[in-house]
């Protein structure tokens, strides 16, 4: 049988893997020692040259599936790993077939739930995890995606600002419908609790979370989140015709959560009395948007909330309100922004992303201030971080250049 490989963005060095050895043994010249997530299949992390794949090990048609459902899930513009190809017609060197196996571009600063508790997460930052999950639900929910799966375990999370941003990473039983019933929504929504309750559970008898944490209380919080979330972004709203500031008010509410509206349904009354809006089309990325607007950077959304601030706290402090913001977000970024992430040393830029040290700069300078009685310059603020904070934390990124 001859060995097919389908790719979107062909890599000549994908046929030099050795696709006629079963994944698991494939050695350590091809695998990355990068934490992945638990998987019904197996899964292995390897590099080819300055790419870096995630390749799993499936039935051909499934992998076809998932690698087009991926596709749709990229244009789109929704948080999922990027699909790079399927690889069929395997065979080992008995002339056995191989499974098919589906690759997809490693996502760079990324972690598994469990990675995130070896590297010393608490349980206080747990609403954190489930609020990112919730807003990956609804997201996929608001595009019609039925995910079918949902779990910790099928999830890539990045930091965000302290919080976190979460990914899409097996879309196998999803499938994009022409509508998502409710009935479908509440369905995911409740494996959603079920898959979370037993991985809590399992990170407990493991001993990586506090067996005085609540499970129930945390599978309550996915309930009550998405419901919260999901009735703010898509619920109807009733008022007079008197108070059409309530629409602007409605808007800037779905601002301040980083969604932007993008069309908005208003029905009056026969009378023109009552007024009914129900937002239409949301998007995640308010911030994000006006951030790569302002500065041609991008950074996850609640990352860039912080810099917009940063940015505003800079434009008072120079007294630069009346200047163009395009020019003084300019200005803001090659004296404050660039500056400070030139003094990280290259051993440690693989870390965090420069946008989550950048939020981690801004805490510490309120903890320095605080204990100095003064406020401390960012970059006394960033020598100190640097020494005693970011020297100490583990890698979460591969680098672009493989170890000797």
């Amino acid at each position: 049988m001859a060995l097919r490989i389908v790719a979107s963005r062909p890599d000549p060095a994908i046929v030099t893997l050795p696709w006629s050895v079963p994944l698991e043994e494939w050695s350590d010249d091809y695998v990355v020692p990068l934490p992945r997530g638990l998987s019904r299949h197996v899964v292995r992390i390897v590099r080819l040259k300055d790419r870096v794949y995630a390749v799993k090990e499936t039935v051909e048609d499934i992998a076809f599936r998932e690698y087009r459902l991926l596709r749709d899930l990229q244009r789109m513009g929704l948080p999922a790993v990027v699909p790079q190809g399927v690889v069929t017609g395997r065979e080992d060197a008995d002339g056995e077939e191989l499974p098919a196996a589906l690759l997809t571009e490693h996502l760079r600063f990324s972690l598994p739930y469990r990675s995130l508790f070896c590297h010393g997460l608490s349980a206080e930052s747990l609403p954190n995890l489930v609020d990112a999950l919730v807003v990956l639900l609804v997201r996929l929910h608001l595009t019609d995606f039925y995910w079918g799966d949902v779990s910790l375990s099928n999830v890539l999370f990045r930091r965000s600002a302290g919080g976190f941003a979460a990914y899409l990473v097996d879309a196998e039983t999803g499938e994009l419908k022409d509508s998502l019933s409710k009935s479908m929504r509440e369905y995911d929504v409740r494996v959603g609790c079920e898959n979370v309750y037993a991985e809590l559970l399992d990170l407990q008898a493991s001993g990586q979370l506090d067996e005085q944490v609540d499970a129930w209380e945390i599978v309550d919080m996915v309930e009550q989140r998405y419901n919260a979330l999901w009735d703010e972004l898509t619920g109807e709203e009733e008022f007079p015709s008197g108070d059409m500031w309530r629409i602007e008010q409605r808007i800037e509410r779905l601002n301040d959560l980083g969604f932007d509206v993008e069309e908005i349904d208003i029905v009056t009354d026969f009378d023109g009395d009552q007024i009914r809006i129900q937002p239409r089309v949301v998007e995640l990325g308010h911030h994000s948007r006006e951030l790569q607007g302002l500065t041609g950077m991008y950074a996850e959304d609640a990352q860039a909330r912080r810099m917009l601030n940063d940015i505003a706290a800079y434009t008072a402090a120079k007294d630069l309100g009346r200047e163009d913001r395009a020019l003084v977000a300019n200005r803001w970024l090659t004296e404050v922004y660039e500056p400070l992430m030139a003094m990280v040393p290259p051993e440690a830029r693989g870390k965090l992303e420069p946008a989550e040290i950048f939020h981690e700069l801004l805490v510490h300078r309120w903890y320095l201030s605080e204990r100095a009685g003064r406020e401390v310059s960012l970059t006394e603020t960033a020598r100190d971080y640097i020494e005693k904070i970011l020297s100490a934390k583990p890698e979460e990124a591969v680098t672009a250049v493989a170890p000797e």
